[in-house]
């Protein structure tokens, strides 16, 4: 079995970026390190860079969003980027969506443990929710499909509505959201 590696300290921005909830963000990423290797979640080497490659990244799309909005991150796994963005910004609702058990057990711990109540879980494929959600302003993405294929699920998306796909420029390249090993 991998040792798991260990998280450092948030850095000073967080304190900023987080406000009010920054000591959520701090158990946010301690469940990520902990919980989140254990069941597969998060590779082990990526709890180094937990905060600046993955949370704080994941923070900062909430300067794009506009106030007072409903929110689908879709394909959430670990709560990339709904989590973060839902301890930023408190007057979103957010729906976290994901098709796997084991995520959607996990983000549903988060959502009590930090006391999301903005926050609702969904287990689904978008594909499947597809009219079934109410409209939402903003889609988020993270390592989900590729463009093309993103672009097709409007997952309840309102009329004018945004959508943001994180997109490694490598991805963008050659089609893959992941690095094949």
């Amino acid at each position: 079995m991998t040792e798991a590696a260990e998280l450092p300290p948030a850095p000073e921005q967080a304190r900023e970026v987080f406000g009010d909830r920054f000591a959520d963000a701090v158990r946010y990423a301690e469940l990520l390190a902990e919980a989140g290797v254990q069941r597969g979640l998060i590779g082990p080497r990526e709890v180094p860079r937990l905060w600046e490659r993955h949370i704080l990244n994941c923070a900062v799309l909430s300067e794009a969003v506009p106030e007072g909005v409903t929110v689908c991150d879709v394909g959430s796994g670990a709560g990339l980027p709904g989590i973060p963005l839902a301890l930023v910004r408190d007057d979103l609702n957010i729906t976290l969506l994901e098709p796997l058990l084991r995520r959607t057990n996990f983000l549903t711990e988060v959502v009590e443990l930090l006391g999301l109540d903005h926050v609702t879980v969904v287990r689904g494929r978008a594909e499947e929710v597809l009219g079934k959600l109410p409209p939402v302003h903003v889609v988020t993405a993270r390592a989900v499909a590729p463009l093309d294929r993103l672009a097709t699920w409007g997952i309840g998306e309102s009329p004018g509505g945004v959508r943001f796909a994180a997109k490694r420029a490598k991805a963008a390249r050659t089609g893959r959201t992941r690095r094949r090993r």
